[in-house]
Formats: C-alpha cells, sequence, structure tokens
C-alpha cells in the first residue's frame, strides 16, 4: 500500500524449535488504528516486541516509512518515532506524574548528561521546553486533577493514562499501545477508548494496539489482524472479523462473547 507507514514482512520467530511468530506479514497505514487480536498464547506479545525491536526477527524484517528498523535497538527505533508502551507501565513510582512526563522528553533532549549536569544554557532551553510540552500532554489528556500526584497512588486507569502520557512525550509518529485497557472496569476502558481516538484525531499519532478487550477493539479498531498458533489466520475490518470463520473457530471454547458475537 503506498500509505503504508510501517510494514511487517514475512517475520518469523524462533526458540529453539519453538515457532512463537511464523511468517506473518500486513501493513499499518498513516492515521489509522489497528488491533492485532489472538487467543491466549497465540504469539501477539512476542509480535509487539519484533516490531518494536525488542527482540530480533529470526528471519522476515520490519520496515517503517520504508526503512529497515528490525536491526536496530529499541532506543533509535523510538528515537525515529515507532515508541511502544508497556503493558506494566514503566513509571518513576516517586515521582510526580508531571515529573514523570518532563523526565520522558530526555529521548528529544538537544543537550547532553553532562550539560543537564552542569546546568548550560542548551539544557535549560531544553528544561523549559519539557515543562511547557508535558502541561500540553496533561491538558490533552485531562489528567490535570492528577499532575501533583506521586505515581505509585496512581489507580490502574491513571496509570495506563500516565503511560500513553510517557509515550506522547517522545512525539511519536506510531504508538504501540500492549494492552492499553487491561484490568479497567466499563467506565474507564471506554474513556481510555476516546483519549486513544484522540491520538489520532488531533494528535495525528498512527496507532497499533495489542489488546483482549474484543468489545472495546471493535469499537475502536479501523482494521484488525487476527493471529492464532503464531500465523496469521484473518485481516480486515471489525464486521469482517467478527463473520470470519477463522477466527470463530479460534476463539470457541474462551470466553463467552469474547469477540463480540
Amino acid at each position: 500500500m503506498s500509505n503504508a507507514l510501517l510494514q511487517v514482512n514475512s517475520v518469523t520467530k524462533r526458540y529453539g524449535g519453538l515457532v512463537a511468530v511464523n511468517d506473518v506479514s500486513f501493513n499499518v497505514n498513516a492515521g489509522e488504528i489497528l488491533s492485532v487480536i489472538g487467543p491466549n498464547g497465540a504469539g501477539k506479545s512476542t509480535l509487539f516486541k519484533l516490531i518494536s525491536s525488542f527482540v530480533p526477527t529470526s528471519s522476515g524484517q520490519v520496515l517503517f516509512n520504508g526503512q529497515k528498523i528490525s536491526d536496530k535497538t529499541p532506543h533509535a527505533v523510538a528515537r525515529m518515532g515507532v515508541v511502544r508502551t508497556f503493558q506494566e507501565t514503566t513509571v518513576f513510582k516517586s515521582m510526580s506524574v508531571r515529573d514523570n512526563i518532563i523526565v520522558s522528553h530526555h529521548l528529544r533532549s538537544k543537550a547532553s548528561l553532562l550539560g543537564f549536569f552542569l546546568g548550560t544554557s542548551v539544557a535549560q532551553s531544553d528544561e523549559k521546553a519539557f515543562g511547557e510540552s508535558a502541561d500540553e500532554i496533561i491538558e490533552f489528556l485531562g489528567i490535570q486533577s492528577i499532575s501533583d500526584e506521586l505515581a505509585s497512588n496512581l489507580p490502574q486507569g491513571h496509570l495506563r493514562a500516565l503511560g500513553i502520557a510517557i509515550g506522547l512525550a517522545t512525539a511519536p509518529t506510531i504508538l504501540l499501545l500492549d494492552e492499553p485497557f487491561a484490568g479497567m472496569n466499563q467506565e474507564e476502558t471506554m474513556h481510555m477508548v476516546s483519549l486513544i481516538r484522540s491520538l489520532r484525531d488531533e494528535k495525528a499519532v498512527t496507532v497499533l494496539l495489542v489488546e483482549h478487550d474484543m468489545p472495546a477493539v471493535m469499537k475502536i479498531s479501523d482494521r484488525i489482524v487476527v493471529i492464532n498458533f503464531g500465523q496469521k489466520i484473518a485481516e480486515g475490518t471489525p464486521e469482517q472479523i467478527q463473520s470470519n470463520e477463522k477466527v470463530i473457530e479460534a476463539y470457541l471454547g474462551s470466553e463467552d462473547d469474547e469477540i463480540g458475537i
């Protein structure tokens, strides 16, 4: 596709004799929300790690804007604009929400670590810009009321919002969300669905997510990729996925109504 921002090309990951991901291919188009779903143990998490370059591929490659990223470090990939948030949000628990977001900007810093230590003019300029950006992110996500709260005191829903704020601080082109609705009640889930939509609509961030919450996936996704036993078995719109025989068969025996049919 001409507007493919991210291309996953025949990606395979082997761990000894186990093939965790087997020849998976799909594109993520600029400006869309694409979800990867599948039963437990299907290989979703491994696929996510391959895309974000946290583990190397055994074969195949991942391209971002036409450039291979599957041989780069996660840090280098994040600097390019492919940013992953974690299921267990990586935050500094002893710091406030606002300070966590400020610290996360340092991927974009112009000053060196020594510069920050010495308080150079470039470092001071960075700090001012990062503070202003953090306040903008806090306002955009509507979390002003918890900006001074210690991260260790946050409930699940607010921790997830902080995870997205930390991701936004790195100025992503595409944000990879690992189970953003996990552990949330219905109200929190619907709020997070709205937040993720606004990331795309107002911040022009493309979103790729892995998720178990099928009602939320069906509500939020432009397209869905389904994997089972490490292989892609379906790809399409939520409507197409809900009526796909292979998908229904893969989910049989799991929770009732899991894929919303």
